[in-house]
């Protein structure tokens, strides 16, 4: 138990020290500033397999599936890059509310930092739900397979990142709640007018990234207990993706045109991790396999973004 209440403990004083130090004011996001972050998150997190190894060789988790220190930090891996390579599609959806609410990118940072404070909690129970699922019932492991595989096939096909979020059931029914105001007031959530309170354009984009997020997690908390059902495995490096979102927003948000392939490659993982759940009892395949799979979908898709050009011929729409 002291485990997950140090490693929650760190989480807690990243996020002060985020926003208490590091991003006091408020301040435009430049790419250089992001992309340092970016770099510094991503350390942060492949530095942890190294707490990874140490915790399952000396003993110090509960290790019901009985994992090696190897395959404990190939699987925390893994895990790690399905929600990092996951989150690049969050990217885009965060940049569509931004932009249908005109939140001034100023104020961006302070969203999305309440924003993932919001995640954690709520993919902190996710998690947990999920691995009691899959201890409990193993054929529910057959259920996530086809869901994840009905996902990849309505990525494929959908293209909902051009959808106007003021439009979304989420937005309708946030109006019926509380009083919104298409007024800002700084970088305030709410503002008080002739005794009432409404909410800004900063809370209504908050509210909606905070309740997309869970329905993205519908996605990546399948794909992760795909590889373990260990839950300390699966809550640290879904968390630490998490953390290193914001950077990654600001520094990927400005080309996203230059990404126009990235969907595909989470088409594939997605659909690789479905028919792994669908054949796992048949068929057991080693953690570097799933690995290299799916390291090899995000570059592929990253490359073909970056060298494929236009002027070659008519880019397909993004799923």
């Amino acid at each position: 138990m002291w485990i997950w209440a140090g490693f929650i403990t760190i989480i807690i004083f990243f996020l002060a020290l985020d926003l208490g130090v590091f991003h006091k004011h408020d301040h435009v996001i430049k790419s250089r500033e992001a992309g340092i972050w970016t770099a510094i998150w991503v350390t942060v997190a492949l530095s942890f397999s190294g707490v990874i190894w140490w915790l399952f060789s000396e003993g110090l988790v509960d290790n019901p599936t009985q994992l090696t220190p190897q395959n404990a930090v190939l699987k925390y891996i893994t895990g790690y890059l399905i929600e990092l390579s996951l989150s690049i599609d969050n990217v885009f959806v965060i940049a569509v509310i931004f932009s249908s609410f005109k939140i001034p990118a100023l104020y961006q940072h302070r969203v999305l930092f309440w924003g993932i404070l919001g995640a954690i909690v709520f993919r902190g129970l996710m998690i947990l739900f999920g691995v009691a699922l899959i201890n409990k019932f193993e054929w529910i492991i057959y259920v996530f397979g086809v869901f994840l595989l009905i996902t990849a096939f309505r990525m494929l096909k959908s293209d909902d990142h051009a959808a106007d979020p003021k439009n979304s059931w989420l937005f309708k029914q946030l109006k019926k709640i509380v009083p919104i105001t298409s007024e800002r007031h700084g970088h305030d959530f709410f503002i008080k007018r002739m005794g009432v309170t409404a909410a800004t354009p900063l809370f209504v984009a908050l509210m909606v990234i905070e309740l997309t997020d869970i329905l993205f997690a519908l996605d990546s908390i399948p794909a992760i207990l795909a590889i373990t059902a260990d839950p300390f495995i699966v809550f640290s490096s879904n968390i630490l993706a998490i953390l290193g979102l914001r950077s990654m927003y600001f520094l990927i948000s400005r080309m996203l045109e230059k990404f126009r392939y990235i969907n595909y490659s989470l088409v594939v993982i997605l659909a690789f991790v479905g028919l792994k759940m669908l054949f796992s009892h048949y068929i057991h395949l080693p953690e570097w396999v799933s690995l290299t799979v799916i390291a090899v979908a995000l570059i592929a898709g990253i490359l073909a973004s970056l060298l494929i050009s236009k002027d070659k011929g008519e880019v397909p729409p993004r799923p």
